[in-house]
């Protein structure tokens, strides 16, 4: 087992430094000179052109990318432009923030996602199961920020029963959490559902039955541990795919952690934060995987071998 997390890690290299380059080279053919909206359109040209030169940017692309994720191995990430701060110090400000968001977003896609499926499918054809799958329909179809927008003006303006802004208390997580987990749980109902459709109709299921098992026990004990393996791998992604999501339902509920530092940075051009915040997900992100796919062998002890022989 450790063997194959350590051959895991490894491969996580590349497909970090594919991504840092990617967003490196977006960064540079995007229009705008961070220089110029460091100092102000009013800037003289000496400034501008000495200001260039000592943030290297005079040098060519190949020599700028080397020389950010040599210092970035060494968990330099650069000052930012624009307010002048270590990068690092910038992120770990924001990440409680969106590991919140992340966190309880994820936990309400599970804990109503994999009930939910599991009613539907062992009450498959009747209105609980028709139901299910036309709010899953709508929550997969429903833009995150139109639904965020819906929930600010029914729950905050109208109703007032929660604040649409902040990250004060645990109400200013409720709506985001919300809104973030809406497709995933959509998603989540629409796997458990099927995979549990799949097992149920197996031969042990039958013969638990014939033994006069009780349908508590076949459900949970039997079905559910079996029907888990791909919902865990759709949780895994999911938590990934919320970690990006977030970006979005921080600007929509003005909440300061990583997505609207990146929107921020984005518009000033401020090269290192963006680096190192997509850099800083797509690591949490890789992490994510590797935990589900460690998982697999506790959940299903049939693949602990091939994990072991990897």
């Amino acid at each position: 087992m450790l063997r194959y997390i350590a051959k895991r890690i490894l491969m996580m290299i590349p497909v970090i430094l594919g991504i840092s380059l990617i967003v490196f080279s977006i960064i540079e053919l995007s229009p705008g000179d961070p220089v110029s909206l460091m100092l102000g359109d009013g800037a003289s040209a000496q400034a501008v052109a000495e200001l260039r030169e000592q943030m290297g940017l005079n040098d060519n692309f190949f020599v700028r990318y080397a020389r950010y994720i040599g210092h970035a191995v060494t968990g330099d990430f650069g000052i930012s432009y624009r307010n002048k701060v270590q990068v690092v110090n910038e992120i770990a400000s924001r990440f409680p923030t969106t590991l919140t968001l992340t966190f309880w977003g994820v936990a309400i896609s599970v804990l109503i996602g994999i009930p939910v499926g599991v009613i539907s499918a062992i009450r498959q054809y009747t209105f609980i199961d028709a139901a299910s799958l036309f709010s899953a329909l709508i929550l997969t179809s429903m833009p995150a920020f139109w639904l965020g927008l819906l929930l600010i003006l029914l729950f905050s303006l109208k109703l007032g029963l929660l604040p649409a802004t902040g990250v004060a208390t645990m109400q200013h997580f409720l709506m985001p959490s919300v809104t973030l987990a809406a497709a995933s749980m959509a998603t989540i109902i629409r796997m458990t559902r099927s995979t549990m459709l799949e097992v149920i109709r197996q031969d042990y299921i039958r013969t638990a039955k014939a033994k006069g098992a009780s349908a508590f026990r076949i459900v949970y004990k039997h079905a559910l541990r079996n029907a888990l393996l791909p919902v865990v791998t759709v949780i895994g992604l999911n938590f990934g795919t919320q970690l990006g999501g977030a970006i979005v339902i921080e600007s929509v509920f003005a909440m300061p952690g990583i997505g609207t530092l990146m929107v921020a940075a984005v518009r000033t051009k401020d090269t290192p934060i963006v680096m190192a915040a997509v850099l800083f997900v797509a690591l949490l992100a890789s992490i994510t995987n590797l935990i589900v796919d460690v998982l697999y062998a506790y959940i299903d002890p049939r693949l602990k071998s091939q994990f072991v022989k990897k």
